[in-house]
């Protein structure tokens, strides 16, 4: 059974990046946003493994490091802060706090899973990453190639949350912020399918799509449109008119966007 991971972190973006990430890979993520918070959960909750900010009001990551490492009623729970801190001596004064160890922010989406993995028995990691299979000193291989995926958006954040979520699944992810670059990639990657946000800066995502569908070598490419719009039924509408496969609602769950896309590509096989 994979971990249970709290997560003690006060600024929301960095909290729901952690959250999504842990859940592409399969985890139990718990969430808290201040340090009393977090100590509360930590009792009520036991989780397998802690992340906990530094900098909170109130009580900070600190405090909350020494409390957990003095109760003696809790099991031994790793502890892991994640922190901005880059001075001289912060590694020190973090592991004297009782911290098993710390992860710089900005956190890599790619690799954050893993670093939180290191702390963490084999027994306890998601069966969903390949390296938790692999025997002691061997190095794991990559999962088999499956489709290239463009992805995209003006948003850095969403296009490493989607990268993260499929590439652990064999796919390939060419990520663009500019739309208007997209049809271009397209036309030198061929890429297996589309996946583009609809409300870009500029060219939109369904003039994305309108341009994908005017060319005949791209016209069969699946295209794939998410939205954090709940109220944007004409435009649903508009995407499927013009030839869409799909329509998803953000925030996008990491496994409804791997099957999504899974039987898109299915789909467009069988055609």
């Amino acid at each position: 059974m994979a971990a249970r991971i709290l997560i003690i972190e006060d600024n929301p973006t960095n909290l729901e990046l952690m959250v999504y990430l842990f859940r592409a890979f399969g985890y139990a993520p718990l969430t808290a946003r201040d340090g009393q918070e977090g100590l509360e959960a930590i009792t009520r909750e036991a989780p397998d493994l802690i992340i906990c900010d530094l900098e909170m009001p109130g009580v900070d990551g600190y405090h909350v490091g020494r409390q957990v490492k003095s109760r003696s009623c809790l099991p031994k729970v790793p502890v892991v802060a994640v922190t901005a801190l880059a001075m001289v001596g912060d590694r020190d004064k973090v592991l004297a706090a009782g911290f098993d160890g710390y992860i710089p922010k900005p956190i890599s989406p790619e690799s954050f899973v893993r670093q939180i993995e290191a702390f963490l028995p084999p027994e306890q990691r998601s069966s969903q990453r390949r390296e938790a299979h692999a025997s002691p000193g061997e190095t794991a291989p990559p999962p088999p190639r499956r489709a290239t995926i463009l992805a995209v958006g003006h948003s850095a954040i969403n296009l490493s949350l989607i990268r993260s979520t499929l590439e652990p699944f064999g796919y390939e992810v060419i990520a663009v912020q500019r739309p208007e670059e997209a049809a271009e990639l397209a036309r030198r990657h061929s890429p297996d399918l589309i996946l583009s946000d609809l409300q870009m800066p500029g060219e939109s995502g369904l003039e994305l799509l309108r341009q994908v569908k005017a060319e005949p070598a791209l016209r069969a490419i699946p295209f794939l449109l998410f939205s954090a719009s709940t109220s944007g039924r004409t435009e649903q509408e508009r995407a499927l008119a013009l030839g869409a496969d799909g329509f998803l609602l953000q925030p996008i769950e990491p496994q409804a966007l791997v099957s999504f896309v899974e039987a898109c590509l299915q789909k467009a096989s069988r055609n």
